[in-house]
């Protein structure tokens, strides 16, 4: 195993744990918000405990998100030096944009949130959550410029070996952005429902004290768990079609689709032999795919032996395809889950309806686990992502075996992934403790900071 394949392993393994916590700072972010929202319009105090307690466990997603975030920076100077050489230039302008822009706006009014309860307004009290709701969404937005570059490289030139930018709004107006924050933004809806709708089912399960709080957790969650599937499907969808454009051997990969078809099948179930490239054994829906990918019966969709081909053409010889099984049960994977979490939804908005909460004990602890579904199909999805796009670290530029550092030793990387992996394992395992120690303790005696201080020192 060289040192290539350990930076790989290390940069997957940090981001996915990185990623894990995102979606739930944006969706969730925007429902406390919306919480705090009616409390201000309507002073029912009920509203003002959820805004805390649902608050509270924003924090400390938000804490872990801060803490796995800051080392992926370092890493493209220490295991991947190529690439920052290559692309510094174009990649550092989003980042640097984020930081100084976005992430300080987020934390700062972060800040102002939780020390302002009693102290300001409510209506100003208020504002700054939907700051930090604002700044949380644009810090997602300039660092998904920033990838959108690797997925569809645009705006720049070459120039002595180096991409330099050319035209900043070129970034700005990538169409692969537009299609990627739009799903990135759902799947955080997406999550933040499902988080709110399986911690309130935890405590209308348990028949505790607040329960007239989670009853109308309950509600808002289901609400927002429908808008967010909804949504990241129909998102999806466009963004799958944009992906036959840009990069068509993705989608192939995701198919496991050998060679071009017109009209083209979607795969249910296949086996395959990815040395040889061909089927096993697979089970597909005739004319599907074309469906998919061109709205019509009809549409040819080229497999992964002429785009082989083509790329050889292009870019010179060399293996052009990704690995084809991660990328088709990763893709798997997260529609599955998506689909699921679509019925679940559904069920609940429908009993929502009804105004029918009175739920079987074990719909209820269904309802329970379907929180891991959003981050089961998150992860896959950004797998997904960033698999089936290699061999290519920039998309038709530079190859990911380039962009590796050519000083850094096996030895070195080893490490540095044995630390990370286990120190963010026990970081998530802290976090986990802590989201659910909060979560089952209910909502009405909730404390922030400066009211546990205060208690503290009138004692």
């Amino acid at each position: 195993m060289d040192a290539l394949i350990l930076a790989r392993w290390q940069f997957a393994i940090t981001t996915v744990y990185h990623f894990f916590f995102v979606p739930l700072t944006l969706g969730l972010s925007i429902l406390v918000a919306i919480m705090e929202t009616v409390y201000v319009r309507t002073g029912n105090e009920q509203y003002k405990h959820m805004a805390k307690f649902w608050g509270k466990l924003f924090l400390i997603n938000f804490a872990m998100g801060v803490v796995t975030g800051i080392v992926q920076e370092f890493q493209f100077g220490m295991n991947w030096s190529e690439y920052s050489r290559f692309v510094g230039d174009i990649f550092g302008a989003p980042l640097a944009i984020e930081a100084l822009l976005a992430f300080f706006l987020e934390s700062t009014f972060l800040g102002i949130w939780i020390f302002g309860w009693e102290r300001l307004s409510k209506r100003l009290h208020a504002a700054t959550i939907w700051v930090v709701a604002v700044g949380s969404n644009l810090s997602a937005l300039w660092i998904l410029i920033a990838n959108s570059f690797m997925q569809q490289p645009v705006g720049y030139t070459l120039n002595n070996g180096r991409a330099e930018m050319t035209d900043f709004f070129a970034l700005l107006a990538n169409g692969h952005v537009w299609v990627q924050f739009p799903h990135v933004f759902f799947a955080g809806v997406t999550t933040a429902g499902f988080f709110v709708l399986g911690i309130s089912a935890y405590h209308l399960w348990k028949k505790g004290q607040d329960l007239e709080i989670f009853q109308k957790s309950f509600r808002m969650g289901a609400v927002y768990a429908v808008i967010g599937t909804v949504m990241v499907m129909l998102v999806g969808h466009t963004q799958a079609q944009y992906m036959m454009k840009i990069q068509p051997m993705k989608m192939a990969a995701a198919e496991a689709l050998w060679d071009t078809e017109d009209p083209a099948a979607m795969s249910l179930f296949t086996i395959g032999d990815e040395k040889n490239r061909r089927d096993v054994f697979a089970i597909r829906i005739p004319s599907l795919l074309s469906v998919l990918a061109y709205n019509r019966l009809e549409g040819e969709v080229k497999g992964i032996n002429d785009l082989q081909r083509e790329y050889e053409q292009t870019h010179g010889p060399g293996d052009y395809v990704p690995p084809v099984a991660i990328s088709y049960w990763t893709f798997r994977i997260m529609v599955g889950a998506g689909v699921v979490m679509l019925l679940i939804a559904l069920y609940a908005l429908y009993r929502v309806l009804k105004n029918n909460l009175e739920f079987k004990p074990l719909l209820l602890k269904g309802m329970i686990w379907s929180i891991s579904l959003p981050y089961i199909a998150n992860s896959t999805g950004w797998i997904f992502t960033e698999v089936a796009r290699q061999p290519w670290v920039v998309f038709g530029v530079m190859r990911t075996e380039d962009a590796v550092s050519p000083a850094v030793s096996i030895g070195e990387v080893w490490f540095s992934l044995i630390a990370f992996t286990l120190l963010y394992g026990a970081l998530m395992g802290v976090t986990i403790y802590l989201l659910k120690k909060f979560a089952v303790g209910g909502a009405s005696g909730v404390l922030l900071f400066e009211e546990t201080e205060g208690a503290a020192i009138s004692k």
